[in-house]
């Protein structure tokens, strides 16, 4: 299982004081050095945190992986198709929302992502998209040619019970299952922790967690270096 970090927050503190402080690349960097397998940013439509100055920035630098998470519209498919990630990570996005709120409904917007996806593969760019743990929603996906999906893993990760825990972590794994069955890659993350990491590893079939608000939280305390290398030794020491 690989490990991503999403670096969106740190640009949440910059931007908290219009300063140039924190700088979310300089985090990315620091974090590669560390031993992430990659880096993820949403760049959303109204720009809260992460800003195109660093998705291409980011596109210069780093020397793993780019996971650009975006809405399905066109301004935004545009600037990846220009960019060229190495993943496209399509998800749902609100205005109202604090955060992405869950997987995106594939069923119901076959045409819009389709068309998307279309776009993105003719810019050499692998798509996955951001799902619930649901069957018929993966199957969706591997219908219109994505290439990966990620699974939602917030109902998990905010289950209130032992048992709510231990049945969404097997909705996911039955999930993870059924879409390497569909020849998909298999990425998942939200509201992923060192806590609840320890429990989801041990699913086999998911091939890279993103995870963000955790890691830059605790690296508020410890320090970078500390917070990604004890996310890996969480993940590489349970496997």
């Amino acid at each position: 299982m690989k490990f991503s970090v999403n670096i969106d927050h740190i640009a949440t503190l910059r931007n908290a004081r219009a300063e140039f402080q924190p700088d979310p690349v300089a985090f990315a960097l620091m974090a590669e050095l560390y031993g992430v397998d990659g880096i993820v940013v949403h760049l959303r439509e109204d720009r809260r945190h992460i800003n195109e100055r660093d998705v291409r920035l980011l596109r210069e630098l780093i020397t793993t992986k780019l996971d650009l998470e975006m809405a399905a519209v066109d301004e935004i498919i545009e600037i990846a198709c220009d960019v060229k990630p190495e993943l496209a990570t399509i998800v749902p996005e609100k205005r109202q929302e604090l955060t992405t709120e869950g997987g995106i409904n594939v069923i119901d917007n076959i045409g819009l992502l389709s068309d998307a996806i279309k776009r993105l593969h003719e810019s050499g760019i692998d798509v996955s998209l951001f799902v619930e743990p649901d069957v018929d929603q993966i199957n969706a996906a591997a219908e219109i040619n994505a290439d990966y999906i990620e699974i939602h893993t917030g109902k998990y990760a905010n289950s209130p019970t032992e048992e709510e825990r231990f049945d969404e972590l097997d909705k996911i794994r039955l999930a993870a299952k059924h879409a390497k069955k569909l020849g998909l890659g298999v990425n998942a993350g939200h509201g992923l922790n060192y806590v609840n990491m320890k429990e989801f590893v041990a699913i086999k079939d998911i091939d890279e967690v993103s995870i963000g608000h955790a890691v830059i939280a605790r690296s508020v305390f410890v320090g970078v270096e500390k917070a990604v290398k004890e996310m890996i030794d969480i993940i590489r020491n349970a496997q």
